[in-house]
């Protein structure tokens, strides 16, 4: 009980409250690193899978890159960024993510579970859907968003959520290149071997991402149809493909 009685007064003491390294400050510089970094995310991979899947064609290499994307470690896009970018306070538009290099590394890990989602969601449109609604005269266009993009959300949606989760997790490394975040008490308990701080580190991300997750969840509710939340309900867990928990 020492060690979580410990836990507990690290959380509770009102300096941990206060001050650059406080948590609420921490909580806001993390918050913002990957809300910033997925909605850059979003604005690049979504389109693409879209447009991939709504004339499909290119997606095998949308796939093969989203692959490749996932397949390369954060850690070494962070230090690769940071070497390139330098580790000087971000400019502009990007001084809300504290660092570059950890808003470059945080971008390039959320685009590929976002565009694969987004191209599979589309592309997964049955072609009876499709030739249903250019019998109606529907423009490619109105294909698109009337018809295959109602139809994708749910895909798309789990791209997000997907893309946030991990963001959030992997966010903590962006301490190492002075970016702030619930990252610095790991980082900093680490190197002094304060086990009770990165515990508390670990703890506070694991509350975000879970609370990030939920109101993503709760996004996708609402903009999902309610005949699609009826199917995918009756679906089961079988109906279930590439949606996070």
């Amino acid at each position: 009980m020492g060690f979580f009685s410990d836990l507990w007064s690290f959380l509770t003491d009102g300096a941990q409250w206060r001050g650059e390294e406080g948590i609420p400050t921490l909580f806001l510089q993390h918050l913002q690193l990957t809300f910033v970094s997925v909605l850059v995310a979003a604005l690049i991979a979504i389109p693409i899978g879209v447009l991939v899947g709504h004339v499909r064609r290119g997606g095998t290499i949308a796939i093969n890159a989203a692959n490749v994307g996932r397949a390369l470690p954060a850690f070494a896009l962070l230090i690769l960024a940071a070497q390139i970018v330098g580790v000087g306070k971000p400019e502009g538009f990007l001084r809300v993510v504290q660092s570059t290099p950890a808003f470059l590394a945080m971008v390039a890990l959320a685009i590929p579970p976002m565009l694969a989602n987004a191209y599979v969601g589309v592309s997964g449109v049955d072609d009876d859907v499709r030739q249903a609604a250019r019998g109606m005269g529907m423009s490619g266009w109105q294909v698109l968003t009337r018809a295959e993009l109602p139809l994708a959300m749910p895909l798309v949606w789990a791209g997000i959520r997907t893309a946030t989760v991990a963001v959030v997790a992997t966010a903590t490394l962006a301490a190492y290149v002075d970016s702030g975040g619930f990252g610095r008490y790991i980082v900093d308990g680490f190197r002094t071997g304060d086990d009770v701080k990165v515990f508390a580190g670990g703890l506070l991300v694991a509350l975000l991402a879970v609370g990030l997750e939920t109101v993503l969840a709760a996004l996708q509710r609402a903009t999902t149809s309610p005949g699609l939340r009826r199917q995918r309900s009756t679906a089961g867990p079988a109906g279930v493909s590439v949606e996070p928990a």
